[in-house]
């Protein structure tokens, strides 16, 4: 019986990240988990990673943990506010004070780590460059251009080996469709977090852009979003 493929799965515990898992799953890799515990005032998300990586079955999910308070300059990882009820045209037209510097650039960098360490040439990822907040390292053409080096910074390029692919399944996709793939794959969304700001158990604001965009996402599908029936502690 041939063995799957590994392919490490970038997993923040929110919405999107959460349906690049089950798609992974889906295309007959076997997902190996890589979230962060990087100073986010949201950590809650990566108890919720856990619970996603355990109800999907994935036995290798990593948490690295670095420290990206020391550098600022975001409103996840310093005392900035959240931005609050932003209308839909506001969400997408600039890059907003919750973009953290670099941060794609510095997961993939370690995603890269993790995938020749397991002799994998696939990383999935989940941005989306349609129903999103406006940070530049969701775009398809940075996911490309990354793609391009890593093929120049791994052994297996210089060695001609297979070249790494990096996956952004969704990066063409609204909320709605990601919603609607992930409930056709069987994801249980009630155990996700996707809010910037959310409460002590995981309770979410309703208000910031990562909430209001998942509403909306919801909402255009035409589904409940199964979150906001979970009850908590």
């Amino acid at each position: 019986m041939n063995e799957r493929p590994k392919a490490v799965v970038l997993l923040s515990g929110g919405l999107d990240s959460t349906t690049v898992l089950a798609i992974a799953r889906s295309q007959g890799y076997e997902p190996c988990a890589l979230s962060f515990r990087y100073g986010q005032r949201h950590a809650i998300e990566l108890e919720r990673a856990r619970d996603v990586a355990q109800a999907m079955g994935v036995t290798n999910h990593v948490v690295a943990e670095i420290d990206l308070r020391v550098f600022g300059g975001s409103a996840l990882t310093g005392d900035a506010e959240v931005p609050k009820g932003r209308r839909g045209d506001e969400i997408g037209g600039g890059i907003p004070v919750t973009y953290v510097p670099a941060r794609n650039t510095i997961f993939l960098s370690f995603a890269l780590a993790y995938a020749e360490v397991l002799g994998a040439t696939d990383i999935f990822i989940g941005v989306n460059a349609l129903d999103y907040s406006g940070y530049p390292d969701c775009r398809p053409e940075y996911i490309e251009a990354y793609e391009r080096m890593a093929n120049l910074a791994t052994r297996a390029g210089v060695e001609g080996g297979r070249p790494l692919k990096i996956h952004a399944p969704l990066s063409s996709m609204s909320k709605a469709d990601i919603i609607r793939e992930g409930v056709a794959l069987g994801v249980d969304y009630s155990i996700t977090c996707s809010c910037y700001d959310p409460g002590p158990e995981g309770q979410p604001c309703g208000g910031c852009d990562a909430c209001l965009l998942r509403a909306r996402g919801f909402a255009e599908a035409g589904l409940q979003d199964p979150l906001l029936d979970r009850s908590f502690r």
